[in-house]
């Protein structure tokens, strides 16, 4: 279908921006920050607070711990935020997280994890595991239910989530019970699936930028890019991981890598929703509130948490909404 035409007139009033992968990281990440201002009002929760942890290089890690109405102990989602490995914060995802706090009704952390190019891979994944691993170990202190864990996270923060399923199972746990994965980055950008070629410019997200954030995020390519901890896709056998939803936009570079993952997943005997979001683009979630059909993604994806905490994983093939 076209694109959707909210999220058209967001397209129009952006293309004064200069292209991400023009701009240096700190120039990337202040344009991205500039952001939130357009974004609508998130949903209200009952409390958010900070906590700093060791992280797995001395330094600390920070988490932004929401804490949705009524009575403990909840479920719990850590998410970690997208934009490529390379630019976002706590503060450009706090509408997101809240959003699914609220709709899922589970404690969300999320995990400020160190970012390219000034920690390379695999520092992103090192930090996401160490962090998903303190929050179930000290999940009475968040007010949640660390046998109701799930791991999730939007484009980048969806490939984090992924790795961290696969090395969860692969070393020693614990074991999520789903992983929520919105618009994932998979698979390495070369040769790129076929939706690399069809959205490569004109949608927000383009392959330059893509090809920009690689080449922050990976210092070796040629060992890299085909090591499953920064694309997953490659993993040998994706069986034993949890249930997941996979969600795709159909304006976006990485929807085919993102419907691909989600095969291989079936294939290998995992519960798999899939939908593919007609007219929208890439970073949709962001817009929740703003654009109807956003705000109506946002909602499925809450929904699907909803019945995998209550041990009811949904299973659709790819869908098209």
């Amino acid at each position: 279908m076209p694109v959707d035409p909210q999220i058209q007139a967001l397209l129009d009033a952006g293309r004064h921006l200069p292209r991400t992968e023009t701009l240096s990281p700190e120039a990337a990440r202040a344009q991205y920050e500039a952001r939130i201002a357009a974004m609508a009002p998130p949903a209200e929760v009952a409390r958010v607070e900070e906590r700093e942890i060791a992280g797995p290089s001395g330094a600390p890690l920070r988490l932004r711990i929401y804490t949705p109405r009524g009575q403990g102990p909840f479920p719990l989602l850590v998410f970690f935020h997208g934009s490529g490995f390379v630019l976002c914060s706590l503060d450009t995802h706090d509408g997101i997280c809240r959003n699914l706090c609220t709709g899922a009704g589970c404690v969300v952390a999320s995990v400020d994890y160190r970012l390219a190019p000034e920690h390379p891979f695999p520092a992103a994944p090192e930090d996401c595991l160490a962090a998903t691993r303190w929050c179930a170990g000290h999940a009475a202190e968040l007010g949640a239910d660390p046998a109701r864990l799930v791991v999730g996270g939007d484009s980048a923060g969806g490939n984090l989530a992924a790795v961290v399923a696969l090395r969860l199972r692969d070393e020693g746990g614990p074991r999520p019970i789903g992983q929520l994965l919105l618009y994932p980055v998979t698979d390495w950008h070369t040769p790129g699936w076929p939706s690399y070629a069809e959205n490569a410019e004109g949608y927000g997200l383009t392959r330059a930028t893509m090809e920009w954030f690689w080449g922050h995020y990976l210092a070796d390519p040629a060992r890299d890019s085909a090591h499953p901890h920064a694309a997953p896709i490659k993993a040998a056998t994706l069986a034993g991981l949890p249930p997941a939803l996979v969600t795709t936009a159909e304006y976006d570079p990485l929807r085919d890598e993102g419907e691909a993952y989600a095969a291989k997943l079936a294939a290998a005997g995992v519960t798999v929703a899939c939908t593919r979001w007609l007219g929208l683009n890439h970073g949709f979630y962001f817009w929740a509130g703003k654009v109807d059909r956003c705000t109506t993604a946002t909602a499925e994806a809450a929904g699907w948490l909803r019945e995998v905490f209550a041990g009811r994983a949904p299973a659709w093939s790819v869908v098209h909404r």
